[in-house]
């Protein structure tokens, strides 16, 4: 139950800090000190412009397939729809602070920015924290079926390789779950909700996927020495005891 408690708290966390700074849009390559990559998709050349919530997402890859391991889809299940329902009980609490009227001193101390140029500090407050109603249902629907979609290709991978292999039931879940995830969010939140068209979200989704197919790749080491740590935590029998109930319960 502990060990739940601490995965569930690292999942929900960094899932809801993601939906939070994901409003900055940064650049890949200006971080490396490189030019823009103008990768060709599509018909358009793109950049690495990347939502800052990726910076932390990985997080999120590791905790989802480390409680598939240990306590199954119904693991999962439940710390996503917890996830979600906190998610959108942040941005109900976000519409209504951001609608409070502000107080006249606030905005006059801060009428100015660092180079004494005129900033509006209400304006950026709620332009930072307030999101339109397709991004917020964009990123829930496309958060729960990638979350329920990631348990299903995780157990159906591991019907195959039994307890051998946790890099490939866990790369290939998340891979798979991730292109889901970068298409459904962006259609919905800029297609149905905007004014993109499928071009720019195909495009854009593109973009996403590449980023989070070499992330998956590279984070597989780290997903060995989480999987270490709590088998030493738990002890080697308990682990395997508790890893088997897990795989049989999600065959059921």
């Amino acid at each position: 139950m502990n060990l739940f408690l601490v995965l569930s708290g690292i999942f929900i966390a960094n899932a809801l800090l993601a939906e939070l700074i994901g409003v900055k849009i940064f650049s890949g390559e200006a971080l490396l000190g490189l030019p823009g990559a103008q990768i060709p998709i599509a018909g358009q050349r793109l950049d690495f412009n990347l939502t800052a919530g990726v910076i932390i997402w990985p997080v999120v890859f590791i905790t989802t397939d480390i409680i598939n391991e240990y306590f199954g889809k119904a693991g999962v299940k439940k710390v996503s729809i917890i996830t979600v329902i906190l998610i959108l009980y942040a941005f109900l609490v976000i519409s209504a602070v951001t609608g409070l009227p502000p107080a006249q001193f606030w905005l006059d101390v801060n009428s100015t920015d660092a180079q004494g140029r005129p900033f509006d500090i209400n304006f950026a407050y709620n332009s930072v924290y307030r999101q339109g109603l397709g991004i917020i249902i964009g990123s829930v629907a496309a958060f729960l079926l990638s979350q329920f979609l990631d348990a299903t290709v995780f157990h159906w991978l591991r019907h195959f390789t039994g307890s051998r292999k946790i890099w490939l039931r866990a790369t290939g879940s998340t891979l798979v779950s991730q292109l889901i995830d970068s298409f459904v969010v962006l259609f919905i939140a800029f297609f149905l909700f905007g004014n993109w068209s499928m071009n720019q979200v195909l495009s854009v989704a593109a973009i996403n996927y590449i980023y989070k197919f070499c992330i998956a790749i590279l984070l597989t080491p780290l997903l060995y020495v989480a999987h270490a740590l709590i088998d030493r935590y738990l002890g080697q029998q308990q682990a395997k005891w508790q890893i088997e109930e897990a795989a049989h319960e999600s065959e059921v």
